[in-house]
């Protein structure tokens, strides 16, 4: 029986579930973000079990079509921005498309319906919080930070920060620096 869970979107939420799941003495074949499929068919009973234990930590049961596939786009998205480094061999349009075996327009138009943001504004949404992660960890320069997540140039990237942000990407780095206290200064 496969079920759908809201808000797995990495490693340690397909853990989390496991564990929870495992606890309840239920069994999972595949574990995968956003997807759970257990080895056998459980009643409504040990579902609402199941999706009481997981509420604890922030995750959701979907049960209707709509919010499977809403659900399934954002995990997709998040999973190529922060796990696989925007590792993007075609469009997103496409990448989509070809994921889900839908129709492209009809994912657009579904989603922006139901989230009241564009795909292409939430994938944007997903870049900028990972660069923001990245400057905090001050290990890569812009321009390899460009380059991981796949901008055509710093430039774009640094006008895409400062329209989504309001802040240029070195001023966010300034203010990192300043929200910040040493040890010593506590």
């Amino acid at each position: 029986m496969k079920l759908y869970v809201k808000n797995m979107v990495c490693d340690r939420c397909r853990w989390v579930v496991k564990t929870e799941i495992e606890k309840l003495g239920f069994n999972a074949n595949v574990i995968d973000l956003g997807e759970v499929e257990l080895e056998a068919n459980i009643d409504a009973k040990q579902k609402n079990q199941i999706k009481i234990a997981l509420e604890n930590f922030g995750f959701e049961l979907i049960d209707d079509k709509k919010s499977k596939i809403i659900e399934k786009i954002k995990t997709l998205i998040i999973d190529l921005v922060h796990q696989k480094n925007n590792e993007l061999s075609t469009n997103l349009s496409e990448y989509l498309s070809n994921q889900l075996s839908q129709d492209y327009s009809s994912l657009s138009n579904l989603f922006s319906e139901v989230e009241d943001v564009t795909i292409e504004k939430y994938f944007i949404s997903q870049k900028i919080e990972k660069v923001k992660e990245l400057l905090v960890y001050d290990e890569l320069t812009l321009s390899e930070i460009a380059f991981q997540l796949n901008y055509s140039s710093v430039a774009y990237l640094s006008n895409q920060f400062k329209k989504t942000t309001g802040f240029s990407p070195s001023h966010y780095k300034q203010l990192k620096d300043k929200k910040r206290k040493q040890i010593e200064d506590l």
